[in-house]
């Protein structure tokens, strides 16, 4: 983003949701917490977290499934971010 404001983003990893948590868990820069817009970088596992008490179905419906992640991209060199982003997707598929 221009200025170097922040973002959130919303993938799925291919895999299951043990590959997001295995991702999620080698990132380093990103912290695992539910709150978003930090000027921090975080990351979600929204289908164990924010969207838990809901049903399958319903979470399905909302666009969650086991492998979606959710990033809130903070305002770190980009760089950074990408690199750390990088190195966990290399991890995983590796």
């Amino acid at each position: 983003m221009p200025q170097g404001a922040g973002s959130i983003l919303t993938f799925r990893i291919r895999g299951n949701g043990d590959d997001a948590k295995r991702f999620i868990d080698r990132l380093g820069l990103f912290s695992l917490l539910a709150n978003v817009g930090d000027a921090k970088s975080l990351v979600i596992h929204p289908a164990s977290t924010t969207h838990q008490q809901l049903a399958v179905e319903e979470r399905l419906r909302s666009d969650v499934d086991e492998s979606t992640i959710r990033l809130s991209v903070g305002i770190e060199d980009r760089r950074d971010i990408l690199a750390d982003l990088s190195q966990a997707l290399d991890r995983l598929s590796g």
